[in-house]
C-alpha cells in the first residue's frame, strides 16, 4: 500500500481512509453531502497525489502522442491542456488522460492512478519513434483546489494572476513560496478551481499555506467519495466504471476527443472511424430517476416489458438535485433524450428518463 505525503495530515483530521488504486486515501471527512456542497458553493481541497505523471520529450514527442492518443495534440500551443484517451488496439480504452503542452518537444501526460503502470508500459511499447519518456509519478504530488471560491483563497499565495488562466490552460510559477508549481485550470468537479502539481518535498508546506489562506472562504479538505458524486453530476466519465478496455470512445460519447484528421494516424483509427460512420449498438446515456430510487453500478436497465437493454455504470443520489442520477450503456434505440427506461432495483422496475448531461449546470 502506497501513501501520499499528506497521509499523516489526513489521519490527524480524522479522515476515513480506505485503499484506492494501491494508495491509502481519504474517502470522507465530514460527510459526503457536506463536502459535496462545500465544493459546489465554496472551496475544497482534494489530495489527488495518487494520479500518475508521465513526461514525453524530444523531437519525436508530438509524433508519439499523436499515435497513442485519440485527440489531435498538434493544435495545442504552450500552456494549453487537452482531454484525450489512449485507444487499446482492440476498440477499447487503455485510459483517459490529460495532455499538457509546454512546447512541441515537451509534454506532460496525467493519467489515472490505477492505470499508471499499465499506461507507462503501453506508451513504452508503442514508442517506435524514440521519444524520451520519464515516469515522474513517484516524485510528484497533486492537490485539486475546487469550487467557486478557490481563486479567492489561492490568489493570496501567488503574484500570478490566476483569473487570467483560461479553462484548460496552465502556468508554472511560484505558489506559497514554492517555485515551479504547475497551476492548471482543470479539475474533475465542474465547480471551477485549479489543480496544483509540485515535488513531494513541498507538499506539506503548500497544504498548510492553502488552509491558512482559505480560512475566510471556509476551505475544507474533501474526500474521494465526494469527488465521485461531483464528477457524476457533471457527467464526467470514470475509468473502470463508465469507460474501460471494453468500451470505445464513440460508444462513450467521446467522439469529440477522437479526431480523424488526414495527417493524424493513431491506434484504432480505422475501427473508430467506421464506428462513427455506421453507428454503434449501444451508447452511454445520462439517466435521472422518475420513481424514487438510486441507480447503482451494475444494476440492469430494462424497457417497459422488463427486457434488459443495458446496465448502470455509475449512480448516486445527487446532493444538489436530491434525486437519483446515473450513467449507463443502453441499446442505441433507447438512447434518445426523453426516452423512458426502467432500472431494476431490488426486484422492482423503477422508472427513469434519459436526460442530457451534465445533470447540474
Amino acid at each position: 500500500m502506497k501513501s501520499t505525503v499528506f497521509e499523516a495530515i489526513h489521519q490527524q483530521l480524522g479522515a476515513k481512509m480506505l485503499p484506492f488504486a494501491g494508495f491509502n486515501m481519504p474517502i470522507e471527512y465530514s460527510g459526503i453531502n457536506h463536502e459535496h456542497i462545500t465544493v459546489r458553493e465554496g472551496v475544497g481541497v482534494f489530495d489527488v497525489s495518487h494520479m500518475g505523471e508521465i513526461w514525453v520529450k524530444g523531437p519525436k514527442a508530438l509524433e508519439l502522442i499523436q499515435y497513442v492518443a485519440s485527440n489531435d495534440a498538434s493544435v495545442l500551443s504552450a500552456g494549453k491542456v487537452q482531454y484525450s484517451c489512449l485507444p487499446n488496439g482492440k476498440g477499447g480504452i487503455v485510459d483517459d488522460i490529460l495532455v499538457y503542452c509546454y512546447d512541441k518537444q515537451k509534454y506532460l501526460l496525467v493519467v489515472n492512478a490505477a492505470n499508471t503502470a499499465k499506461d507507462w508500459a503501453w506508451i513504452q511499447a508503442n514508442n517506435h519513434v524514440g521519444a524520451t519518456l520519464e515516469n515522474a509519478s513517484d516524485s510528484m504530488s497533486q492537490l485539486a483546489v475546487q469550487g467557486p471560491k478557490a481563486i479567492a483563497a489561492m490568489q493570496k499565495l501567488t503574484s500570478l494572476d490566476l483569473s487570467a488562466i483560461p479553462y484548460y490552460s496552465f502556468i508554472t510559477g511560484e505558489f506559497a513560496g514554492v517555485r515551479d508549481v504547475i497551476i492548471s485550470a482543470t479539475g474533475y468537479t465542474g465547480a471551477g478551481g485549479f489543480e496544483l502539481y509540485f515535488y513531494n518535498a513541498d507538499g506539506v508546506k503548500i497544504w498548510n499555506a492553502l488552509f491558512e489562506a482559505g480560512k475566510e472562504e471556509g476551505i475544507l479538505p474533501i474526500g474521494l467519495a465526494a469527488r465521485d458524486t461531483l464528477r457524476l453530476e457533471k457527467g464526467f466519465c470514470l475509468y473502470g466504471n463508465d469507460i474501460d478496455n471494453t468500451t470505445s470512445p464513440i460508444e462513450a460519447g467521446l467522439g469529440w476527443i477522437t479526431k480523424f484528421s488526414p495527417d493524424k494516424d493513431f491506434i484504432d483509427k480505422a475501427f473508430l472511424q467506421e464506428q462513427k460512420a455506421k453507428g454503434v449498438a449501444r451508447k452511454l446515456a445520462g439517466l435521472a430517476m422518475i420513481d424514487r430510487g438510486i441507480p447503482r453500478h451494475g444494476y440492469d436497465i430494462t424497457n417497459a416489458a422488463g427486457n434488459k437493454i443495458g446496465h448502470i455504470t455509475s449512480g448516486t443520489m445527487s446532493p444538489c438535485l436530491k434525486t437519483g442520477i446515473g450513467m449507463g450503456y443502453v441499446a442505441s434505440e433507447y438512447a434518445a433524450i426523453g426516452t423512458t427506461v426502467f432500472i431494476s432495483i431490488r426486484d422492482k422496475l423503477l422508472k427513469a428518463q434519459v436526460v442530457k448531461m451534465p445533470f447540474v449546470n
